[in-house]
C-alpha cells in the first residue's frame, strides 16, 4: 500500500491486478429512487471561490456549470443496505479479495500480527489483514451496532456494483457538488461560510491535534450515523465530513481549466463528466477516480478538504476505513 494523490485522506491500495469484471457481472436491478431526493438542476458556480484549495487538486478555475434535473440519495449507503446487496448477490469486495485494507491507527481492533504495515508517508494509516466492510476496524470488529453508519472499505468498483444492483448510479462530480451546496452559491460549506455557526459542529471531522489526539467535540472518532447532523437545503445529510464519497468521474487536476476552455459561447458547461475510455462500471487498475466531501479525518492542519468545492482522488480499486458513497439517478 503506497501513498499517492490525497494519500493523507485515504491511502492507495495495491488493488486487484486486472480490470474487475464483478461490477458488471452483478445483475442490474430495476430503477429505484428509494431514499433519494429530487433536485431540480440548474446552473451554479463550480469550484473554490475562496482560495482555500490545494493547487494539485484542481479546484479552479471557478466556472459555470448547468446540470439537468436528477435524483440523489439523501444519505450515504449504510452497512445495512450494503449487507442486503451482498446477501442478494454474493458479491465479494476488493478489500475482502485482497485480504487487507487501511485502518486509521487509533481505530484498529485487531491482533498485532494482523497489522502488516503502514502506508508510506502517512504512518497514521495501518495496513490491516481482515479489515473490510464487515470488519471496519479490523477482524475483531463488526458492524452489528453500526447498521446506520456508512459502509466503508469499498472501492469505486465495489460502489459501482452496488449501484448496478440497486437500480441507481454514482453521481457525476458536478451533480455531487451541486447537491452538496444545497442551493448556496459559492459557499464554503453546505450551510454557509462559517465552520461552526453559533459554536455548533455541523459535520464529522477531526478536532484536536492530528493524528494523535481527537477531542471528539463533534461526538465521533470515526464514522457517524448517516443521518447525523442537520441536512442541507436540498435534504442531504453529511455531504461533507464523515466519509469520502466516490463520484463517477475520472480525476484530473486540469479538468476545470480544460472544461472552461471548451465551454460554448455562453461559458457554461452542460452536464459535464470526466470519463475514460472504459465502460461505466469498470476501471483499469491505477485509474484515478474522484472522491468528494472529506471524512472524519479531515483537519485544516493538513487536509482542508471538508469544503463543498474540495476534490480528491484514489485509484478505482482502493479502499480504506473512511471511503464510502451515495447514489444518484436520472430524473423521473
Amino acid at each position: 500500500m503506497t501513498a499517492t494523490h490525497g494519500a493523507c485522506c485515504a491511502p492507495t491500495s495495491g488493488g486487484s491486478p486486472t480490470t474487475d469484471p464483478a461490477s458488471v457481472a452483478v445483475p442490474r436491478g430495476e430503477r429505484s429512487t428509494r431514499g433519494q431526493v429530487a433536485v431540480a438542476g440548474g446552473e451554479f458556480w463550480m469550484g473554490d471561490s475562496h482560495g482555500d484549495g490545494y493547487p494539485a487538486d484542481g479546484e479552479v478555475p471557478v466556472h459555470r456549470v448547468r446540470v439537468s434535473p436528477y435524483r440523489v440519495d439523501a444519505k450515504a449507503v449504510t452497512n445495512a443496505e450494503y449487507a442486503a446487496f451482498v446477501a442478494a448477490t454474493g458479491y465479494v469486495t476488493e478489500a475482502e479479495r485482497d485480504g487487507v485494507s487501511a485502518v486509521f491507527h487509533l481505530a484498529v481492533d485487531a491482533d498485532p500480527a494482523d497489522v502488516v504495515g503502514r502506508a508510506i508517508g502517512t504512518p497514521w494509516w495501518l495496513v490491516v489483514q481482515g479489515a473490510d466492510w464487515r470488519h471496519p476496524s479490523g477482524p475483531r470488529s463488526d458492524v452489528e451496532d453500526l447498521q446506520d453508519h456508512p459502509v466503508v472499505h469499498v472501492s469505486w468498483r465495489d460502489a459501482q456494483a452496488y449501484c448496478r444492483w440497486a437500480g441507481k448510479r454514482l453521481p457525476t462530480e458536478a451533480e455531487w457538488e451541486h447537491a452538496a451546496r444545497g442551493g448556496l452559491e459559492r459557499a464554503r460549506y453546505p450551510w454557509g461560510d462559517e465552520l461552526t455557526p453559533r459554536g455548533r459542529w455541523r459535520c464529522n471531522i477531526w478536532q484536536g491535534e492530528f493524528p494523535q489526539r481527537n477531542t471528539l467535540d463533534d461526538g465521533y472518532l470515526t464514522t457517524a450515523p448517516v443521518g447525523a447532523f442537520a441536512p442541507n437545503g436540498y435534504g442531504l445529510h453529511n455531504s461533507v465530513g464523515n466519509v469520502w464519497e466516490w463520484c463517477e468521474d475520472a480525476f484530473g487536476p486540469t479538468v476545470y481549466a480544460d472544461r472552461l476552455a471548451s465551454a460554448g459561447p455562453e461559458g457554461v458547461s452542460a452536464d459535464p463528466v470526466a470519463a475514460t475510455e472504459e465502460a461505466r462500471g469498470t476501471s483499469a487498475p491505477g485509474t484515478l477516480r474522484v472522491m468528494r466531501g472529506g471524512s472524519y479525518l479531515c483537519h485544516d492542519s493538513y487536509c482542508n478538504r471538508y469544503r463543498v468545492a474540495a476534490r480528491s482522488a484514489n485509484t478505482a480499486e482502493s479502499s480504506a476505513g473512511n471511503i464510502g458513497f451515495r447514489c444518484a439517478n436520472d430524473a423521473d
